[in-house]
């Protein structure tokens, strides 16, 4: 009687190939690299996901660094403080009345976002 596994190897000679040991060792390492090690591939591409947006983050707080650095040197000379000071913080001067006006679309909009938030 014929052993099966030589029977199954003659009808599908590539498997004959797949029976070396060298192979299969070859196989079993590969996948073992590539998705069950500490350092395998999948990981690293998780990794390198990460360091993407890290990058970006970085790149964005450098932009907002150089626009407050130019702010700050704005708000050196007095009169550019009081401007500030009048357009973000609604002060005025004593002998002065503010009217804040408010459209409806500002109004809707305001809604509209805290209705995104919850």
């Amino acid at each position: 009687m014929a052993n099966p596994l030589n029977n199954f190897i003659a009808k599908y000679p590539f498997l004959k190939f797949l029976s070396n040991r060298y192979v299969i060792v070859l196989v079993f390492f590969i996948i073992w690299m590539l998705f069950l090690d500490n350092t395998s591939y999948l990981l690293h591409r998780e990794l390198d996901q990460q360091i993407n947006e890290l990058e970006a983050n970085k790149k964005y707080y450098q932009d907002e660094i150089k626009k407050d650095n130019k702010n700050i040197k704005k708000l050196q000379d007095l009169d550019r403080v009081e401007e500030y000071a009048r357009e973000k913080y609604y002060m005025k001067r004593d002998s002065e009345d503010i009217y804040i006006i408010e459209y409806e679309e500002d109004e809707l909009r305001k809604k509209d976002s805290i209705a995104n938030l919850q």
